[in-house]
């Protein structure tokens, strides 16, 4: 597939996002992909075999554009290797998600979906599995403190805080927040 394709597509995923985001789940239709990517009608079809192919593709992007850059990726290996750090890092990781609002909005709609739908279901699990398995492997391998358990419960402490932010952005102000992860990662993470 040619490059103007493959900017096709992701201008298309990128719309379905955004129709996740603001629409829900019920309001994700190839015409309103098509509209959102100022793109003529039909052309969505083309390229999504059915509507749970623009779903399952629509996630799979969204975890793409949360990943860090390779600026923030030198300046993690080059980090010290204590509980101020993984705070810091985490803080930073709560930022990341909370700035692609819709894309986190549209996650929390496609695992809504998945209830559904059990071949979304099959698909976000695996996909969330594989994202919990890295993150462990990638922290275990980082030298940081704390263990699998704490990692896997720092990600179920914090995308919960990521969802109040987004979704009740006045339940805790900025600054809470960032105490609120610090107290996480100080209660979670076990002292060297």
């Amino acid at each position: 597939m040619g490059r103007r394709n493959d900017q096709r597509r992701a201008a298309l995923v990128d719309a379905a996002i955004e129709v996740l985001a603001r629409d829900g789940a019920r309001g994700l239709t190839f015409r309103a992909v098509d509209t959102g990517a100022a793109v003529p009608p039909g052309t969505a079809s083309n390229y999504f075999a059915d509507r749970d192919d623009l779903l399952t593709q629509a996630g799979a992007r969204v975890y793409e554009r949360l990943q860090p850059d390779g600026a923030t990726l030198a300046r993690h290996r080059t980090a010290d290797r204590d509980r101020e750090t993984y705070a810091e890092l985490m803080r930073e990781l709560v930022g990341r998600i909370a700035s692609f609002r819709t894309g986190y909005l549209a996650l929390l709609e496609l695992r809504l979906e998945a209830t559904r739908r059990p071949g979304l279901r099959e698909v976000l699990t695996e996909r969330v599995r594989a994202d919990v398995d890295a993150n462990v492997a990638h922290h275990e391998a980082s030298g940081l403190p704390g263990d699998a358990t704490a990692v896997k419960l720092l990600y179920l402490a914090l995308n919960w805080l990521v969802v109040e932010q987004l979704t009740l952005p006045d339940v805790f102000t900025e600054a809470e927040r960032e105490r609120l992860v610090t107290a996480a990662v100080e209660r979670i993470v076990a002292a060297r």
